[in-house]
C-alpha cells in the first residue's frame, strides 16, 4: 500500500488552481427562453436569447447569465468588464478584512531573569493584542524537572501580566509536566 492513508484510501488535496469562472455571457447562453433584466434592474421579460442579445448590442453591453439555475434562466444586460473588476474587488477586500487566528509560542525556563521574563511577556501582550493566541511553554532540564512548582509560578505570572488581554479561565497551579515541558494556551479577548 506505502502511499496516501492508513487502509489504502486516498486523500484530496486542496489544489492551488485559480477558480475558473464559468459564467455564461453573450453566445454561450443557451436555452430556447430566459428572462432578461436591464442595465438598471427593471426586467424586460421572457425572451429567446437572440433578441437579448440584440438589446444588449444595441446598448452596447453584454449579456450575462446571472441565474442558470433558475427557470427560465435570468440573465442580465450589463458591462461584463466591470462586473468582473468589482467581483475581484469585493472577493479582494473581504480577504483584506479577515483576521486568521494564529497560535503562536513563547518559551520560558523556570530560572528566568527578571528582565527575560518582562521582554517576553511583552511580546505575549503584543500577540494577544494582535489577536492570536499564545502557548506560554515552560522548559524544564536537568533537576529543574524536580520543582515544576517553578513553573506553575511562571505561568501565573504570565497570566497576572496578560490578564487584561484574555478570556476564559486559567488555573496555572494545574498544570502538569508532559515531558520535559509545561504549557498552557492563552485565548485573546475579541
Amino acid at each position: 500500500m506505502g502511499h496516501g492513508a492508513p487502509g489504502g484510501k486516498l486523500i484530496a488535496k486542496p489544489s492551488n488552481k485559480p477558480v475558473v469562472d464559468r459564467t455564461r455571457v453573450n453566445d454561450q447562453i443557451r436555452g430556447l427562453q430566459i428572462r432578461v433584466i436591464d442595465d438598471e434592474g427593471e426586467q424586460l421579460g421572457i425572451m429567446s436569447p437572440e433578441r437579448a442579445l440584440r438589446d444588449a448590442e444595441e446598448q452596447g453591453l453584454d449579456l450575462v447569465e446571472v441565474a442558470p439555475k433558475a427557470d427560465p434562466p435570468v440573465c442580465r444586460i450589463m458591462d461584463y468588464g466591470k462586473y468582473r473588476y468589482e467581483q475581484k474587488r469585493r472577493a479582494r477586500d473581504a480577504r483584506k478584512n479577515q483576521h486568521t487566528v494564529t497560535l503562536k509560542e513563547i518559551k520560558y525556563r523556570p530560572k528566568i531573569d527578571t528582565h527575560d521574563f518582562d521582554y517576553k511577556t511583552n511580546h505575549v501582550r503584543e500577540f494577544l493584542s494582535e489577536g492570536n493566541k499564545v502557548k506560554i511553554t515552560i522548559m524544564f532540564r536537568g533537576r529543574e524537572m524536580a520543582h515544576p512548582e517553578f513553573g506553575r509560578e511562571i505561568l501565573q505570572r504570565v497570566l497576572e501580566g496578560t490578564q487584561d488581554l484574555v478570556t476564559g479561565d486559567y488555573n496555572p497551579m494545574g498544570s502538569r509536566l508532559e515531558g520535559r515541558n509545561m504549557s498552557m494556551v492563552l485565548s485573546p479577548v475579541k
